[in-house]
């Protein structure tokens, strides 16, 4: 499906370079999903945010020096 979108041209053209993908095309798309993926990533750290954790007691090594 075609799309027209007016982008920065400059930032697409750095875009291409950087990630040297073979066409713009091919940057947008890999932008549009690294933007998805980071912003799953957000809401999954603020899901985080939202247990609560509580350590598990620590083994202490023994006076016997057992490896």
């Amino acid at each position: 499906m075609a799309t027209n979108l007016d982008v920065d041209l400059a930032a697409l053209d750095e875009l291409v370079r950087l990630g040297s993908f073979r066409s713009k095309r091919e940057a947008v798309d890999a932008a549009v999903r690294e933007a998805i993926a980071y912003r799953r990533q957000l809401k999954s750290l603020d899901a985080l945010g939202a247990i609560e954790f509580q350590a598990a007691p620590r083994e202490r090594p023994s006076a016997g020096g057992e490896a």
